[in-house]
């Protein structure tokens, strides 16, 4: 166990100042193209419902199950009083959950930890799996877990840092569009029941506030994550 954890823990070299800017024009180009978008968008749903879950477990209401769908969409079921901040901290987690994974898988894989981001991907994977409650939501989070594993398990050592700073930019960009996203369909109220529509319904502020309140947090997430991702020593302050 002593050697495991000292495998895990171990602070590793980061890649050549080439393969970070790639990783992330590469994970921008993912989210920017619309066909590769909804391609890959599920992945943004299960970080997006797993802030759900996680803030529910949090606040100690009673996590019913998680649901993903074939269209990107999701829905986390919980039980407990329908007003109050447990409720309100778990509608406002989901929106806001991808970019603060980016921004916490960022802080770890600048400080070379790529190894413990990985196993924390993988480990949290597993945990969701539990709250499945569909065939397709099983499917998506196997493939998932499994490819990642699969990948660091057969792929060279180096190739793990690669994989980890695709991620962490996947997440830190593909956070931001979901608002935006968000805020197009309710110009034109095709969303009457989303997340900042039942917050206005829990609290005193209205839809726009909190799209507003996501897009702060996305933004000043992918700010903070880039400028930790950061090569190039000017943008680095010491």
């Amino acid at each position: 166990m002593s050697e495991v954890w000292v495998a895990l823990t171990r602070a590793q070299e980061g890649p050549p100042m080439w393969v970070v800017l790639l990783s992330a024009l590469a994970a921008l180009a993912v989210v920017v193209w619309s066909t590769s978008w909804q391609l890959s968008r599920g992945l943004i749903t299960i970080a997006h419902e797993g802030g759900h879950a996680l803030m529910a477990l949090l606040t100690r209401r009673k996590l019913q199950g998680i649901r993903l769908h074939s269209d990107t969409s999701g829905v986390t079921l919980t039980r407990g009083r329908p007003t109050g901040p447990g409720m309100i901290l778990t509608a406002a987690a989901g929106y806001v959950a991808p970019s603060l994974l980016g921004l916490g898988g960022a802080w770890l894989t600048s400080a070379g930890y790529v190894t413990v981001l990985i196993t924390i991907m993988i480990g949290l994977l597993l945990c969701m799996l539990l709250l499945i409650r569909n065939l397709f939501g099983v499917v998506s989070l196997l493939a998932t877990g499994g490819a990642i594993f699969a990948f660091t398990w057969y792929s060279a050592p180096d190739m793990d840092a690669v994989l980890a700073y695709l991620a962490v930019w996947f997440l830190l960009f593909g956070g931001v569009r979901p608002i935006l996203e968000l805020r197009r369909k309710r110009r034109h109220g095709h969303t009457p029941d989303s997340d900042a529509d039942q917050l206005a319904r829990l609290t005193f502020l209205p839809a726009g506030f909190w799209i507003f309140f996501f897009l702060l947090v996305a933004g000043v997430a992918l700010v903070c994550g880039a400028y930790l991702l950061s090569p190039l020593p000017l943008l680095r302050l010491r």
